[in-house]
């Protein structure tokens, strides 16, 4: 991740756009066909349906979806999501939105599968569907935006929290929920990373869910802490996890005891490093990848040629991003922050 593209995100970020911020408002437009074509003058309406409102890593993800939509000028942004992370709360979203007849719906689904039926039934109605961040099963999307590569989203959090206690000791992972595509992924592969050399030295104890909720990822961490008196480090992959751990370390007087590390936003996380519970953590950019995934989206109902598995499509700025066979796709590798960068970006998202 290069400093060009945050610069380039925070100016987008200051960018004026108007859109509808639920799915309440009805609509009379009709969806595109399968050539992309609209009544003059009408836009494309992309629906960004998140895990829950109110989460920092969506909002970032929002910007970047208004920067897309003001460069592609006939796009129209709708934000929602459910107050909660829930599956059902995102299938009845994604019903209205399908009442509404917008033109696709780019979603980071909270459950792979039980989203499936009501995604088929929106594809039937000619809406493109296209998941990011955590993925809808392959039968029910068009294209799956992957924020990095699962290979090197794990390593990275391995070798944060290898480097933070020196190499060696218990470590625990506090993950979203127990259903979360991406971090079901990430875990896997980090268990199948400690398992080899270079991580030979650390020793997974537990891992525990939160939810995504705040005060239940904070009882957990709580729970790890004083369930394991000799663990190490907390890897949470996950921006709500990461924050609650961190304040669980210092209100259990653990700081330079216990470290955390994970995926987090820069925003929340800039205290925590400098109150010690946290040396160093990850994230890719939330904005780039709202601004890819609307970019995508785009491509699916103009009905470009290359869009789809195999293919490629278009992103701006991120320039051409390949389609797998399974219809999935990697943007970039995740960025380090410590107390040297953390202040710097802590302003832009």
């Amino acid at each position: 991740m290069k400093r060009k593209t945050f610069i380039l995100a925070a100016l987008a970020a200051a960018v004026s756009m108007t859109g509808m911020t639920g799915c309440g408002q009805k609509s009379d437009q009709p969806a595109a066909g399968a050539n992309g074509e609209k009544i003059q003058g009408q836009k494309i309406r992309i629906a960004m349906v998140v895990k829950s409102l109110g989460n920092g890593f969506f909002d970032a993800a929002h910007t970047g979806a208004k920067e897309a939509a003001a460069q592609l000028k006939d796009v129209e942004i709708i934000y929602t999501g459910p107050t909660t992370p829930s599956a059902e709360g995102q299938i009845e979203i994604v019903n209205s939105l399908i009442s509404q007849k917008v033109d696709a719906i780019v979603i980071s689904a909270n459950d792979p599968n039980a989203l499936v039926p009501i995604a088929k039934k929106a594809m039937q109605r000619g809406i493109k569907v296209v998941s990011f961040d955590s993925g809808l099963a392959q039968e029910g999307r068009l294209m799956q935006l992957n924020p990095s590569n699962a290979e090197l989203i794990a390593r990275k959090q391995l070798q944060m929290a290898a480097d933070s206690i020196g190499g060696a000791g218990e470590i625990a992972i506090l993950s979203a929920s127990a259903q979360a595509t991406n971090q079901n992924i990430w875990i896997d592969v980090m268990k199948s990373q400690l398992n080899g050399p270079e991580f030979s030295k650390l020793k997974l104890v537990a891992t525990t869910y939160g939810d995504d909720q705040s005060d239940k990822s904070y009882r957990e961490a709580i729970g790890l802490l004083r369930s394991y008196p000799n663990l190490k480090a907390i890897i949470a992959p996950t921006t709500v996890g990461i924050v609650a751990a961190s304040k669980a370390i210092v209100d259990e007087n653990v700081v330079g005891k216990v470290f955390v590390t994970g995926l987090g936003l820069p925003s929340e996380m800039a205290g925590h490093v400098k109150s010690g519970a946290v040396k160093e953590f990850a994230i890719w950019n939330p904005i780039d990848l709202g601004y890819a995934a609307t970019y995508a989206a785009y491509d699916f109902v103009k009905g470009a040629a290359d869009a789809k598995a195999g293919g490629k499509f278009a992103a701006g700025r991120m320039g051409t991003i390949a389609i797998d066979a399974k219809g999935e796709a990697a943007m970039a590798e995740p960025f380090t922050y410590n107390r040297g960068n953390v202040d710097q970006f802590a302003k832009i998202f």
